[in-house]
């Protein structure tokens, strides 16, 4: 595993260059999905059209919305020569961001959802980088807001990498590299993605993002905020919680991610997403036991089954350097007894963590 100092290039203040209207000559395709966002599409819509790049392709891919989104998107494509609409049935996330691919025409790609807005110079910083970095992939961070606060942890550096130290970056989840499976903070040489799409299932932003980072490429990581993302609104695409779909869906996405890391050949990266996967699988078990909810609690037996399975690996997988011995204790308590694990959990939020907390604090 690579270190950070191991990085091609980081870049201290890195700051991208303005490029000028008359050299603006290569579009940038901007596939946006749609599906019941009226009360924040104008504003996502506005933060499009006001981009200080000017040469977008802007394709509203609205998957079958019931409420005014799609008399929205028409309106706008109507006022804008940039925008064009495509009305669909409902197909679900994958369907609609693999239309906007499929309609894209642009040497670059990028995704939006309509429930969230960008600052005015994203792509213009994006692109810059982009071209001054020789890349085909930038990254850039985004800012969590709150109905009470707004977080930017922007630092202005700037790391370039090659080949897979991206993709190493990413499974590592280092809160320093914000690079997530979103595809909306991302802007994409189209060439990049070719004949890649996004699988028939939810959460497929798992699956497609480190099927691409796997592919050659240079690309940067821009520790700059550009995206807006509002995290406590309830309604928002990523904002799902731990339902049904997180058993149908998320867990085997998880499981086919460890799956593809063995196919090419990086058994490292492969027991560093079992570790992720076991760690999550512990958090979910512990969340369906303490939930009143008869659906949620009905997923036990299938978390107790999937925590069971992977006890032969157990060893390996916890001792690579990046494993938390804590989490390894956790889990050898629940293989021995579930009962003295929900005990154990019990007794630690309710008494030693707070303890621990006022021990700091005093």
């Amino acid at each position: 595993m690579l270190t950070e100092e191991e990085l091609l290039k980081k870049l201290e203040h890195y700051k991208p260059s303005p490029i000028p209207a008359e050299e603006q000559n290569e579009t940038i395709s901007v596939a946006v999905a749609v599906y019941n966002s009226d009360a924040y599409l104008e504003q996502s819509l506005d933060s499009l059209c006001r981009q200080t790049y000017r040469n977008l392709e802007i394709i509203l891919v609205d998957d079958g919305s019931t409420d005014n989104s799609g008399k929205i998107c028409d309106h706008y494509a109507a006022e804008d020569s940039r925008i064009k609409v495509i009305h669909k049935e409902n197909g679900g996330l994958f369907t609609t961001r693999n239309v906007g691919i499929e309609n894209a025409t642009g040497t670059y790609i990028a995704f939006l959802d309509g429930d969230d807005w960008i600052d005015e110079n994203m792509y213009e910083s994006m692109l810059s980088t982009l071209k001054e970095q020789g890349a085909d992939l930038v990254v850039c961070r985004y800012r969590c807001v709150y109905q009470d606060e707004t977080k930017d942890l922007s630092t202005d550096t700037a790391y370039v990498m090659d080949g897979q130290e991206i993709l190493e970056k990413y499974l590592e989840e280092d809160e320093s590299y914000q690079i997530q499976n979103a595809a909306w903070n991302k802007l994409y040489r189209r060439s990049l993605i070719m004949d890649l799409r996004f699988p028939p299932r939810w959460y497929e932003d798992m699956l497609y993002t480190i099927w691409l980072l796997n592919r050659p490429m240079r690309s940067v990581y821009l520790d700059r905020a550009y995206h807006n993302y509002i995290c406590d609104r309830s309604s928002s695409i990523m904002n799902r919680g731990i339902n049904n779909k997180v058993f149908t869906d998320l867990i085997p996405n998880l499981y086919d991610r460890s799956i593809f890391l063995r196919e090419i050949g990086r058994e490292d990266l492969a027991l560093l997403q079992d570790y992720y996967l076991y760690k999550r699988l512990l958090i979910f078990y512990t969340n369906t036991v303490r939930s009143k909810d008869p659906e949620k609690r009905a997923h036990k037996k299938y978390l107790k089954d999937k925590l069971r399975v992977g006890r032969a690996d157990y060893q390996k997988i916890f001792s690579i350097p990046f494993a938390n011995p804590n989490e390894f204790r956790k889990l050898k308590i629940f293989l021995f007894s579930p009962c003295l694990y929900r005990v154990t959990m019990w007794l630690n939020d309710t008494f030693i963590i707070p303890y621990k907390l006022r021990k700091l604090e005093s």
